[in-house]
């Protein structure tokens, strides 16, 4: 399959044809380094300052250390807050696609009825 891309490649415009050649040589090394690349980008940013504060531990200043504390557990019942209304919304939903399919599927059977004469299968 490789090989006709390839040919059908050159035969339409050879700068495709030439970067599927590359690909068939080098596609595994090129998949590999992109791996290594995205690993090591992950694991640079893992190390930046992106990581909350709590993973830093205690900084020595009592009074913000508590302001801290007060507000990650405050943001940690926001979080919970809208996970629970979330929740409550996707089952709303699943209630609203349940009627809507219940009122298509009844209205397809009003009109199977009227097709066939109010026959029932």
């Amino acid at each position: 399959m490789n090989i006709v891309l390839m040919i059908v490649g050159f035969a339409v415009f050879w700068p495709l044809g030439l970067a599927m050649l590359a690909w068939i040589i080098w596609g595994d090394e090129i998949g590999r380094i992109t791996g290594d690349l995205k690993a090591q980008f992950r694991s640079w940013g893992g190390n930046a300052s992106f990581r909350p504060a709590a993973a830093w531990g205690e900084t020595g200043n009592v009074a913000f250390d508590e302001y801290r504390a007060a507000e990650l557990k405050r943001l940690e019942e926001e979080r919970r807050k809208l996970d629970a209304l979330r929740a409550e919304f996707d089952t709303f939903l699943k209630e609203l696609r349940r009627v809507k399919d219940q009122q298509e599927f009844e209205k397809f059977m009003d009109s199977y009825r009227n097709r066939t004469g109010g026959e029932s299968a």
